[in-house]
């Protein structure tokens, strides 16, 4: 479902609201236009080609972190697709019951489960991601081979910056602002 409000009225809007108020607005527009194309894209290719499979966003990508990686311990695949422990836990079972996924004890620390998908998630996965990749090359149409690799390579960097810097950031932030207790899930310690 597309957003109510198109691009252009929410940059309207937005500048509107924001009025003399000192931020900075090419990061403030780069990270609107961020959100906003990732939830469009998700929306897309969960309507077009995880549709066909009756699968959702969380659940696609789970199968291909696992897919990728062979076998994944649970905390890395959680880490791996963005999501929670316990969110995975769920999607985990989804997974199991339509037959695409297992779980196993790790073979030298019983506290610990491994994933892998099984004979008919392997299948699925083999003939689900070209459609999934036809879907992706029609999202970026509109752009040039060049631009396509440019914006990769934009993200990545993006990316490997929160990764090496993110974390120290927040650290920071928090030692000068404390934070409040949330209402649902769970805190990171440490």
């Amino acid at each position: 479902m597309p957003a109510h409000y198109s691009l252009t009225e929410t940059e309207q809007a937005v500048n509107h609201r924001l009025g003399p108020i000192p931020v900075q607005r090419e990061a403030l527009a780069a990270i609107s236009n961020l959100h906003r194309a990732a939830t469009a894209v998700r929306n897309h290719l969960e309507n077009s080609a995880l549709r066909t499979a009756d699968l959702t966003w969380s659940a696609f990508v789970v199968l291909w972190v696992i897919w990728i990686w062979e076998e994944i311990e649970t905390r890395h695949a959680a880490a791996e697709a963005g999501l929670s422990k316990g969110t995975l836990t769920g999607i985990i079972k989804t997974l199991e019951s339509r037959g695409l996924a297992q779980r196993t004890q790790h073979p030298q620390d019983g506290r610990l489960t491994l994933l892998h998908l099984t004979p008919n998630g392997l299948h699925l996965m083999h003939h689900l991601f070209p459609a999934f990749n036809d879907e992706e090359a029609f999202v970026v149409a509109p752009l040039t081979p060049d631009e396509t690799r440019h914006l990769a390579d934009t993200l990545r960097r993006i990316i490997t910056h929160l990764e090496h810097h993110g974390e120290q950031r927040r650290d920071d932030l928090h030692r000068t602002t404390p934070l409040p207790p949330r209402r649902g899930g769970r805190r990171r310690t440490g």
